[in-house]
């Protein structure tokens, strides 16, 4: 190998060998480092290369939506609720205009929830009990259940939450209810009567 100048010392490099203005001098990223960007690490005294993918992560893709208008339902009977309004979706994977799911394309482990998702029947005399279900491809993953057949309100706040893995090429999740009722109008409540009422969402896990 040829040098421009003297060739340096068959010898370990140390701290002042080294000019400051190698790393100080060089354009400094304005972002994040993309996942193809390398660093040049130690492991146990052995020089190794590193990509930026594998160091920390990111909890996208996300999504937040809500159920814009009073959503009325057939009486005990398991119905998709349509949080038809978005808060944030990074990446586009929820569908808020007909299928009311999300599907995202990164697999991994997701935090999904359903939040303050308001449930009744308009009569205080009437709502006995409901469900609330987080579905994954179409069959309930995990169910809560309420029982409001002691008391004389016409309806309830439910949040439901998991942790469920997702395969990135065309696993769903969507959220279920069933009310029942002996009279009355069963309904997922909306963002008309309450803030932000029904609230759906799922974020990826940083692993």
């Amino acid at each position: 190998m040829s040098y421009i100048g003297n060739k340096p010392a068959n010898k370990a490099v140390v701290a002042s060998d080294l000019d400051p203005a190698v790393i100080t001098g060089q354009t400094a990223l304005a972002t994040s480092p993309a996942s193809t960007d390398e660093f040049l690490i130690s492991d146990a005294g052995v020089l190794k290369r590193l990509d930026a993918s594998l160091i920390g992560g990111t909890n996208t893709p996300a999504f937040e939506a809500y159920v814009n208008s009073r959503q009325n339902i057939s009486d005990n009977t398991d119905t998709k609720v349509a949080f038809d309004t978005e808060v944030f979706d990074t990446g586009g994977q929820y569908d808020h205009s007909s299928n009311y799911r999300f599907t995202p394309t990164t697999a991994g482990k997701y935090f999904v929830y359903a939040k303050g998702v308001g449930m009744g029947s308009g009569d205080n005399s009437a709502f006995a009990t409901g469900n609330i279900n987080i579905r994954k491809n179409g069959s309930d993953y995990v169910k809560g259940r309420f029982d409001n057949s002691s008391n004389s309100i016409n309806s309830m706040y439910k949040n439901i939450s998991s942790v469920i893995s997702m395969n990135g090429s065309g696993d769903y999740v969507e959220i279920f209810i069933n009310v029942n009722t002996s009279s009355g109008t069963p309904f997922a409540e909306g963002n008309g009567n309450h803030v932000k009422a029904s609230l759906f969402g799922a974020f990826k896990i940083i692993e």
